[in-house]
């Protein structure tokens, strides 16, 4: 008897553990639910004016008023921010995650995005950028042409950076200061035929992601900022004067 109102003891409270697996299953999936919901809230704001500052406060970067150096070389400037690319699948992915973050994306942006010459690496890879003006590349004018720039820039051993450069940047670059970075690349033609290339920018309303004008007559004011990257000759020479320098330590 025992034993049988043991088993049906036992048998009894299968039951009523599995109501408390159910309510405390509930629980998780209400508390997960709640953390999907913050986290989306948070991931929102990333690109709002409010969390940009609060970045910028949190890492305490103070405005730089030097004036700008002249650049001689791509392999004596100083890397300005590495970035990781070919984390996505396609571009589409990439607009739902700038999307995701609540960034700004103008109509040209957009549509360059969605065009079948803009590609995302299928591999995931590290990008050194390089942020040099027009002024710091020699223009002496008020404005310089975008093909004049590049074709200065390239004399240096700059290269011209992959598109998708510019919308991985607005996601990995959310304490952007006010102003914009143009992303030096091969311009993109929009459906009407128009060239375009792409521009990272803080306006004070939040973070963005804008098309800008890119015909090789486009007047540039020379305090604009491009990001580049170096040419592979350049990182070659780098790589080389840094293996001669090793070895000349090692000599010592």
């Amino acid at each position: 008897m025992d034993r049988i109102t043991g088993k049906e003891s036992g048998y009894h409270a299968i039951p009523h553990r599995s109501m408390r697996r159910r309510s405390g299953g509930a629980f998780i999936a209400m508390l997960c639910s709640a953390c999907i919901v913050l986290f989306a809230s948070e991931a929102s704001a990333q690109c709002s004016a409010r969390a940009v500052l609060q970045n910028r406060l949190t890492l305490k970067i103070a405005p730089s008023d030097a004036p700008p150096a002249p650049v001689t070389s791509a392999f004596a400037a100083p890397v300005w921010r590495t970035i990781t690319v070919g984390t996505f699948a396609n571009s589409f992915a990439l607009l739902s995650a700038l999307d995701a973050a609540g960034c700004g994306i103008g109509s040209v942006a957009e549509e360059i995005l969605a065009r079948p010459a803009f590609n995302v690496g299928t591999t995931k890879t590290s990008v050194e950028l390089f942020a040099v003006s027009a002024a710091e590349l020699g223009f002496q004018t008020d404005t310089a042409r975008l093909a004049d720039v590049y074709a200065r820039a390239r004399q240096l051993g700059f290269g011209l950076a992959a598109a998708e450069v510019a919308p991985q940047l607005r996601l990995q670059y959310f304490d952007q200061p006010m102003g914009e970075f143009l992303i030096a690349m091969e311009p993109i033609r929009t459906w009407k035929g128009d060239p375009v290339i792409l521009a990272v920018a803080n306006g004070g309303a939040g973070l963005v992601l804008i098309g800008q004008d890119g015909s090789a007559d486009a007047e540039i004011p020379v305090a604009s900022r491009f990001l580049f990257v170096r040419s592979n000759e350049a990182a070659l020479a780098k790589a080389v004067r840094g293996g001669d320098e090793a070895a000349t330590l090692g000599r010592r």
